[in-house]
This record gives structure tokens, sequence and C-alpha cells, in this order.
């Protein structure tokens, strides 16, 4: 099929592309079957996994990754990558704790700490949509500047001696799960009805599939770009949020290192690095896999180290098992 009758496919279906690229794109059923296995595993190897408490802060833990993941989905969704939220997680948590620990009333706080994540997610964006520098040097340079900002703030101490009404969202429960649990349920249904009963959703497949065809069709290609990355700055500044209150403290070294986990689990989720195919369903599967490796792994008390060496190989792994079962259709 010509470039001429995609975009009318495009155009007549609203989602062309959206539906060649996942009709029977179904990753997340091998991603479900992996996540069942290695419960059952761990469960064997330690004694402790199945215990409540364990796995109530796994939830917890699982969910900060997992709130990233989602908006990281978007990003790569339309063959792009966010190395920077790590980093947006310590600046946003930083400058919140610090904003109230001046006396500002923690709604504005947060309020404002939200709006450093949109920027940095808007510079991301424009940048990438408006120059021919990768959005991997971008980004790069972004999880720098953040890093260096949240450290300039706090001169690279943590920001601490906040109120406990500001320590509940991170520490409260509401029933038997914690209150952030509640909170990543509630991004992941509005995510998934963005993504799959918006018009918007459709344009970010789109964009994945075919970025000439998405041009060629009308469709604003930098507003695009630029929202998506708007999106993955306030997702990581909500996780920021919530590990910040978490902790009772901004921490300006905090979510170093977590861009592998949420690349991870966007993944071994089964969103393809190219762009184009993937499910929000497949990154909550890759998330609680990532999440319940870490918690298996410093349960049986392998090196932290060894860690990040099993960390890639699984990356690897989901990767190569997708390419063989696309190579099989």
């Amino acid at each position: 099929m010509d470039a001429k009758a995609n975009v009318a496919e495009l155009r007549n279906s609203g989602g062309f592309l959206y539906r060649i690229n996942n009709s029977y794109y179904k990753p997340e059923i091998y991603a479900g079957i992996g996540l069942v296995l290695l419960s059952i595993i761990l469960s064997f190897a330690s004694p402790y996994f199945l215990e409540s408490r364990n796995l109530i802060n796994l939830a917890r833990q699982i969910s900060l990754y997992a709130i990233i993941a989602s908006g990281m989905t978007f990003v790569i969704l339309t063959g792009g990558i966010d190395l920077s939220v790590g980093s947006i997680v310590a600046v946003t948590g930083t400058f919140i704790a610090g904003f109230i620990k001046s006396g500002m009333p923690i709604l504005v706080a947060v309020i404002l700490g939200f709006g450093i994540g949109l920027l940095f997610g808007l510079f991301n964006g424009f940048i990438i949509a408006n120059t021919r520098i990768p959005a991997i040097i971008v980004t790069l340079a972004s999880m720098s500047m953040g890093r260096g900002t949240a450290l300039l703030y706090s001169n690279g101490y943590p920001i601490s001696g906040l109120p406990n009404s500001f320590k509940v969202l991170g520490r409260g429960y509401l029933g038997p799960f914690p209150i952030a649990v509640y909170i990543m349920v509630v991004i992941f249904i509005l995510t998934y009805i963005v993504l799959n009963k918006t018009k918007f959703g459709r344009h970010v497949y789109a964009l994945g599939g075919n970025e000439e065809t998405v041009r060629l069709s009308g469709i604003n290609v930098r507003a695009l770009k630029m929202k998506v990355y708007v999106i993955s700055g306030l997702m990581s500044a909500i996780s920021g949020l919530i590990l910040a209150s978490r902790l009772g403290s901004g921490q300006p070294l905090s979510g170093d290192g977590w861009e592998l986990d949420v690349i991870a689990a966007v993944v071994v989720g089964g969103t393809d690095i190219a762009g184009g195919r993937g499910t929000i369903i497949g990154t909550i599967i890759g998330a609680f896999i990532i999440g319940v490796l870490n918690n298996g792994l410093n349960l049986l008390n392998v090196s932290p180290y060894l860690q990040l060496v099993v960390k890639g190989l699984v990356i690897i792994g989901a990767v190569f098992v997708r390419a063989g079962v696309n190579k099989a259709k």
C-alpha cells in the first residue's frame, strides 16, 4: 500500500495504522505468563515473598515505577525515549519539599512541583520536535540538567522536616492498600482510555508506525511529539510527589537509575522499542515483572551489582522473544 492509500485509510478510519499494528499484537499474554512463572519460582525460593507485609511493600514500590512507565509508554509508542524521568522525580520531589519547608501551602507546592515536571517534559518535546537531535541525546542532557538543578536547589542535602499531613499520600492507606496503589490504578485506567478510545491515542500509535504517513494526513507531528513528552514529565512528577511524601523529605539523588527499570517495564510488557505497537496493559504487567524481580532478588540477598546484570539480560530476553514471535507470524 502506498503513502497516499495509507493517508486515505488513516483519515477514513481514524486509526488504520493503530489497528494493523495492534489487532493481533498481544505480547501482554506472554508477559502475563512470565509474571505468573516468576512469582511461582520466587514463592518457592523465598518464604517471605508471599507474606502480606512484603506484598504490600511490593505494590507500593511498583506503583512508583508503573506511574512513570505509563508516561514512558506514550513516548516509546512514538518511537522516542525519555532518559530524564529519574531526574524529574528528584527535581520535582526536592522542589515540592523545599516549597513546603518555606511555608508554602501544600497544594500550591504540589501544583508548582507538577509545573516543573511539565516544563522538563515540554523542554524535551520542544527540542526533539523542532530539531534533528535524537531523543536519546536530548533526554540524556535533560537528565543531567534535572539532577544538577535538584542538587543546586538543595545544596546536595535532603530537605526534611515536612509536616505529617504531607506524608499521608506516600505512607497512608485506603482499606488494605496504600494510597499510591489507588493512584497507580486511576492513572492506568485514564491512560488506557486515552490510548484506546481517543483520536489522540490513535495518532500516537500511528506516529510510531509511520511518521511520514501521519504528516501527510495533516496531523501536527510536532505538537504530537511535544505532548507525549509532557505526559512523561507529568507522570514522573506525580511519582516524585509520592516518593517525597513516602520518604518525608525531598531527596536530590532519588530516582537515580529508575529510567532503566521504567524502560524495562515498558519493553518487557511488549511495547516495541521502535514504536507503533504495544499496550498499556502490557506496561503494567511489565512493571509488576520488574518490581517482583527486584523484590525477589533482594529477598534472596543477590548483590545489587548482579541485579543490574540480571535486569539487562531480562530486557534482551524480552526483546529476543518478541522478535521471534513476530517473525513466526
